[in-house]
Order: C-alpha cells, then sequence, then structure tokens
C-alpha cells in the first residue's frame, strides 16, 4: 500500500531555497580562499582583503544557484505544469512563476554586486575603495570580466521586470529563453575565453552551463511544487526526468571535453586545478546515480499514485544538496589557476583558438576539420531527431517525400561542413573563408531545411495530447505557429528586412570590425545568418504552413526585390578601399595571408556570385511550387463539377442564354 504525503506547508520553499544558494556560497567561498594564493602568485597582483577574497565566490555562487532557479521555475511555467484552458496559469505554474521573479530579481542583485568584487579583485584593491559606483562604473568599463557582469546585472533585471505583470502562458517560454540568456556573458568569460583551443572550451562550457541549470533549476522547481501540494507532479515529473536524463548527458560530455582542454590526465592529482574536477566528476556521478533513483522510484510512485510525493521530496532535496555544492565546487574551479601549458599558444592560437597549417588549399578546406561543438552537434541531433520522426511515421503506415528528407539531410551536411570542416577552421582567419561559409549558413542549409518541412513532420510524428489531457509538444508547437510573434516575423516585408538587411547592418555599420576577435560574436552572427535565412525562405518556399497566407506573386515579389541588394552588396565589398576588422586580421600575423584587400574583395565576389545561385534555385521552386497549387485547384474545381453535375457551367450558360434571348427581342 503506497502512503500518501501531505502536501508540507509552501512556507518551507523559499527559505530551503535560500539554504541552498548559502551553502553553495560557502563552499565556493571556502575552496577559493584556500587557492587564493595559487591565484595571486600565477596574477602577481596583490591580496584585495577578506571582503573580496570571500566575497567575491559567495555572492557569485548564491547568485548562479538564483539564476538556476530562476531557469527551472520559468522551465515549470512554460512546459512542465499546462495552464488552464484560457491560457492563463494555474496555481503551480503561477507560483513557479512568482517564484522565479524573486529569484531573478536576486540574480540581477548579486551581478550588480559582483561588479565592485570584480574590479577589486583585478586591480588587487579593498573593495572599500571601490564603493563608489562612478568609480566602479568608469573601470568596469576597462575590465572584461566586471563588463559582463554588468551585462549579467541588466539583463536579469530586464527579465525580473518583465516577469512580474504575467499571468498567461505565452509569455512564459519567452522568460525561459531570456533567463537562459543572463547565462551567456557568464559563459563567454573565465578560462574557457582565453588561451588556446579556447574555442572549443567556450563551446563546451555554454553547454554545460545550460544544461546544468536546467538540470538543477528544473529539479528545484519540481521539488517545490511537490512541497507545496501542487496538481499535475505526475506530468511534470514525468517531463522532467526525461529533459534531466538529456542534461545530464551532456553535462558528462562537455565537462569531460572542456577539462581536457586545461588539464592532461596525468596532471589530475597534481594541481588544486585537477583535484577540484575530481570532486566535480564525482558530484556528477552521484547525481547520475540519485538521478537514476528518481526515475526508478518517484516518477513510478507518481505514475501509480499521483498523490506519492514522499519519495520524491526526499530525493530531490538530497539532490539539491549535491548541487548545491556542486555549484559551489563549480565557482571555486573558476577561480583557480588552472596548470600552466607545456608549450606557450602561439598568437593565432591565442586569438581563434588553433593554428592554421598554411594558407586555404582545396585539399586543407576539405579535410583539416576542426568539430564545432555547437553547430556541429547541433546538425548531428537535428539529422536523428529528423530521422527518428520518419521512422515513426512509416511504422504507424503513413509515407513521407522521399526528396523532403533529402533535402533535410543534405542541410544538416552543409550545416556540419560549413561550421567543421576546414572552410569552419578557416573561417575566423579569413575575410573570404567567412563569406564563403556565411553564403553557405544564410543561402543553402536554410533553404534546403525548409525543403525538409520540419514542423509539418513534427505535426505528424507528435502525438496528440487528447481532450482534457495537459497540453504537449504538438500543442505547444501549434501555440507558436499561431502566436502574434509568428504572424509579425512572417510578414514578407519583415522577413526579407531582416534577411538583407542583416548583410548590410553587419558589414557596413561597423558590427563586424568590432567584433570579429570575439568568439561569441562569431557564435551569435552564425545563428543570425541560419535563422534569418530560414525565415525568409520559410516564407517565400517554405512547405510548412506558415502564420499567413502570402499570395504566390507576393513571394515572387520577395525573390526579385532581395537579388538586386544581394548582388549590389558584393559589388560594394568588391569595391571597398577600407578592409573591415583589419587590426584583428593584422594581429594574427600569418605568413602567407598579407593581402586583406584583395582577400575582402574575394568575399565580395564570393557573395556576389554565389549569393545568386541559391535564390535562382528558389525562384524556380517557387514558380513549381505555383504551377502545383493552380493544378490543385483546377482539380477541386472539377471535383466540385463533377459533384454537382456542372452547376456552375450550366448556370453561366443558362446566363448566356438570357442575355441573348434579351438581346434578340430588342433587336
Amino acid at each position: 500500500m503506497t502512503t500518501v504525503a501531505p502536501p508540507q506547508r509552501s512556507s518551507a520553499v523559499g527559505p530551503i531555497l535560500t539554504v541552498i544558494a548559502l551553502l553553495a556560497g560557502a563552499v565556493a567561498a571556502g575552496i577559493g580562499a584556500l587557492s587564493i594564493v595559487d591565484a595571486l602568485a600565477a596574477t602577481g597582483l596583490p591580496d584585495p582583503g577578506p571582503a573580496t577574497t570571500y566575497g567575491l565566490p559567495f555572492v557569485r555562487a548564491a547568485g548562479e544557484v538564483a539564476a538556476a532557479i530562476a531557469v527551472g521555475s520559468f522551465l515549470m511555467a512554460a512546459f512542465l505544469v499546462p495552464p488552464q484552458r484560457s491560457g492563463v496559469l494555474d496555481v503551480g505554474g503561477y507560483r513557479a512563476l512568482r517564484t522565479g521573479s524573486v529569484a531573478s530579481g536576486v540574480w540581477a542583485v548579486c551581478a550588480a554586486l559582483l561588479v565592485p568584487l570584480t574590479v577589486s579583485d583585478i586591480t588587487g584593491q579593498p573593495l572599500t575603495s571601490r564603493l563608489n559606483p562612478i568609480d566602479v562604473w568608469t573601470v568596469a568599463s576597462m575590465v572584461e570580466t566586471a563588463g559582463t557582469w554588468r551585462w549579467t546585472a541588466l539583463l536579469a533585471a530586464i527579465v525580473t521586470l518583465i516577469s512580474i505583470p504575467v499571468l498567461r502562458w505565452s509569455w512564459t517560454p519567452v522568460l525561459l529563453a531570456g533567463s537562459l540568456v543572463t547565462l551567456l556573458p557568464l559563459a563567454l568569460t573565465g578560462h574557457s575565453s582565453s588561451g588556446g583551443a579556447h574555442d572549443v572550451a567556450t563551446n563546451s562550457l555554454l553547454i554545460h552551463l545550460i544544461a546544468g541549470v536546467l538540470w538543477a533549476g528544473g529539479l528545484l522547481a519540481l521539488w517545490a511544487l511537490a512541497v507545496r501540494g501542487g496538481d499535475h507532479l505526475d506530468v511534470a515529473a514525468r517531463r522532467f526526468s526525461a529533459i534531466a536524463l538529456w542534461c545530464f548527458a551532456a553535462m558528462a560530455l562537455s565537462g569531460i571535453v572542456n577539462a581536457l582542454v586545461r588539464v592532461r590526465p596525468a596532471e589530475l592529482f597534481q594541481y588544486t586545478y585537477g583535484w577540484l574536477l575530481i570532486g566535480k566528476a564525482t558530484a556528477l556521478v552521484l547525481l547520475g546515480v540519485l538521478g537514476w533513483l528518481q526515475r526508478r522510484q518517484s516518477v513510478r510512485a507518481l505514475a501509480a499514485d499521483p498523490t506519492a510525493r514522499r519519495p520524491l521530496i526526499r530525493l530531490a532535496l538530497v539532490e539539491s544538496v549535491v548541487f548545491g555544492v556542486t555549484f559551489g565546487l563549480a565557482v571555486a574551479l573558476g577561480r583557480t589557476p588552472p596548470p600552466p601549458p607545456m608549450e606557450l599558444p602561439s598568437v593565432t592560437a591565442v586569438a581563434i583558438g588553433y593554428d592554421l597549417a598554411g594558407p586555404p588549399t582545396l585539399a586543407r578546406v576539405l579535410f583539416d576539420w576542426r568539430f564545432d561543438l555547437i553547430f556541429g552537434t547541433a546538425a548531428i541531433v537535428l539529422a536523428a531527431v529528423y530521422i527518428a520522426g520518419v521512422v515513426r511515421l512509416r511504422r504507424r503506415g503513413d509515407a513521407w517525400p522521399t526528396g523532403r528528407i533529402l533535402a533535410w539531410l543534405l542541410g544538416c551536411a552543409a550545416l556540419l561542413f560549413a561550421t567543421s570542416s576546414g572552410l569552419g577552421r578557416y573561417m575566423p582567419a579569413m575575410f573570404s573563408m567567412h563569406m564563403a561559409a556565411h553564403m553557405l549558413l544564410s543561402m543553402l542549409v536554410p533553404v534546403l531545411l525548409v525543403l525538409g518541412a520540419p514542423v509539418t513532420l513534427a505535426l505528424r510524428a507528435l502525438p496528440t495530447a487528447g481532450k482534457d489531457n495537459p497540453p504537449g509538444p504538438r500543442e505547444w508547437l501549434l501555440a507558436a505557429l499561431h502566436s502574434r510573434v509568428s504572424k509579425f516575423l512572417t510578414h514578407p516585408i519583415v522577413a526579407t528586412v531582416i534577411f538583407v538587411a542583416g548583410f548590410y547592418g553587419l558589414y557596413f555599420g561597423g558590427i563586424f570590425t568590432a567584433a570579429a576577435d570575439n568568439h561569441g560574436a562569431h557564435l551569435a552572427m552564425n545563428i543570425h545568418f541560419l535563422l534569418s535565412g530560414y525565415l525568409f525562405y520559410w516564407v517565400v518556399i517554405g512547405v510548412d504552413p506558415t502564420p499567413r497566407r502570402v499570395p504566390h506573386l507576393a513571394k515572387l515579389g520577395m525573390v526579385f526585390g532581395s537579388l538586386p541588394l544581394h548582388a549590389f552588396f558584393g559589388v560594394v565589398l568588391m569595391g571597398m578601399q577600407t578592409v573591415l576588422a583589419e587590426d584583428f586580421y593584422r594581429s594574427l600575423g600569418l605568413p602567407w595571408h598579407t593581402d586583406l584587400l584583395a582577400d575582402q574583395r574575394l568575399g565580395g565576389g564570393i557573395a556576389w556570385s554565389t549569393g545568386e545561385v541559391p535564390l535562382v534555385l528558389v525562384m524556380l521552386a517557387l514558380l513549381i511550387q505555383w504551377r502545383r497549387s493552380d493544378n490543385r485547384a483546377a482539380k477541386r474545381i472539377d471535383r466540385a463539377a463533377d459533384r454537382d453535375e456542372d452547376a456552375e457551367l450550366a448556370a453561366y450558360n443558362n446566363m448566356l442564354a438570357k442575355l441573348s434571348e434579351i438581346e434578340s427581342r430588342k433587336n
């Protein structure tokens, strides 16, 4: 017989979440103080005093726990518990939303406090000398890490303010995305963003950090729902269990990659950094075991009896404590200098993360690969998920066009090639290679992915929630398709402006020159190329349904309107006398890459020539779709005529006969 645990008072949630954050801060402060001697020796700076030595890791760890709580709470409100039929959040979702608002506000305050703490730590001066807001603001603009915390505080404050008036479900996915964005500045700084192989280290840290906060935050939100006695706990536990499994796998793999970049296996037991890695890995293994027990005990118990909350509450509380310790270890790890490299990296390796063997030849472009953890992984995952959807359809006897499968897989292969092959390897170091990758990511990959009709496949492969059941992924996808944001973005003018203006604003607006030396900026550019291209081609030739019906003539106008703008963009690049990002390219010191203006003109030629081919193909595809649409319309008319025995044609002939009779009478 299952023992039913009575719901505990919700007033216990806030204090226990606070204790978890304080535990993380205490662990970080304690371990960070032990390694402060090594850190000061590595930097050569004076001791900033106990307020900074203990305060910085404490505030950072506690703030990161608050960020995880915000992410998990918004995740709970968005996807783990269903809203009411009216779209207004139910009690469980509303409580999670309010918890997320408070946690986001705490995260903003902690990030703001870390600005003077970081300035004190970097300069080696006591915190009391950095408490003047004007002084802190001035110095923070010159210190990268302090500027990062300033951006984090601003982003977290924006998320907090936006979340306060929210009552409907439609805003919760936006808040979840916003809370994840607040973590990006943190992931792009620190040990992983500098030195050799920092491209791999930064990408792996991004995956590690996002997976970690989704797992930890989701667990804390699930525990809070159970303690408060909220409804739909069985649904939330089942959904979160699947998320946690993927997060564990992502954290484990990305953590191994990130560790191998900084520490050789033989050094694990020789340096404090290695011992902290071992401690963090041990905590991750323990969390994996606890998660496995949750799936075997808690999720099964709730599936059998939705009121059986005790196993989940007990195990989740233990997991939360381990997560608190893990967050503290992670912050202490970031404060501890890694082992010195066996050899100093070259200027090129410091700038872009790796060395280049020589000028780009055909063999190097095709075979000198460096796997991109973000986009390369995305290409493989997208291909695997698509094939899984097709397999599900065919197992139940439904057909799916082979042409769509081929288009999608070719698009994934093109994405993998553009970012992980020799082309992707040379992309940060040469403007011509950057432009070639840009053309692939914005002009070819989106066309192929759009022709794969992924939304239609998802709507057919995903199961419906059913009447009176909580909405699931299929319902969420439909809600996104019919949202006001989708309707706005798929307007022909809006989609065209986003697609074309990005070219001019990025390269002629000074953005590329300012951001060429930043790895995070390159990630953002690639994402923009992909999304803006996909949006444009979705509206023009997309097989998937769109929120608004666009006439074929308007689609043709979008294509003809963008053709001369792309051609003009390439021509302007070829005629420019100023080298974009010249200082950055000169700083790489590549002896075989000295004529930067010629390389830029080559990039303009690539943009002018290769940019036209996909658009011509799109125009042909659009004309074919137009013809097929007319044929389908003609078939519908013929079928209607067969059903009513050409009633419309007969009525038309009768009208002509009457008109003829009237004319005869007049004559």
